[in-house]
């Protein structure tokens, strides 16, 4: 079969369920497995040998990778609940650089800082401006957020998902 079929058959298939509901369950103990399943699926479909390194395999195919899939919906969810958010500029009168990012609220239990709403404000806030200024217009945010994750690699991601700063 060609590339093309394949890449439509991973779609219908594998990329429908691994991303059914991926913003709740992203932290489950399983991801790391559907990830070496999802990783297992593209060394097949491009015919790459067992132990090949997939990162340029998923820009080739134009298939984000879980962890870039999770960030992907979760921020699609952010913009698409917009109104449930707030911007610093409606905490403070005062002009500063970061006066157009989603307030993050104070949160002191772990489990609320995993959730969706704090963890996709975090994530939208460290998004690059062009990106962000996007949102307003679904397509073009669509389009320019997977261009971006496609050529970002997920451990420039990995401290904001693990609560850490962004250095």
């Amino acid at each position: 079969m060609s590339l093309n079929v394949l890449r439509s058959m991973y779609f219908s298939y594998t990329h429908s369920i691994m991303s059914y509901g991926l913003i709740f369950w992203r932290n489950s103990t399983d991801s790391n497995d559907i990830f070496k399943i999802q990783k297992r699926i593209i060394r097949i479909i491009t015919n790459s040998k067992k132990n090949a390194s997939c990162r340029e395999l998923f820009k080739i195919l134009n298939i984000l990778p879980l962890q870039s899939q999770y960030i992907y919906s979760i921020l699609l969810f952010i913009t698409k609940n917009k109104d449930q958010f707030s911007p610093n500029s409606h905490m403070h009168t005062i002009n500063t650089r970061h006066n157009n990012n989603l307030h993050v609220p104070a949160a002191n239990l772990t489990l609320y800082q995993k959730g969706v709403y704090y963890l996709g404000i975090k994530i939208f806030d460290h998004l690059p401006t062009t990106i962000k200024n996007l949102s307003v217009d679904k397509n073009k945010f669509q389009t320019a957020l997977k261009k971006f994750l496609l050529n970002t690699h997920f451990t420039a991601w990995r401290n904001i998902l693990t609560h850490n700063k962004l250095q």
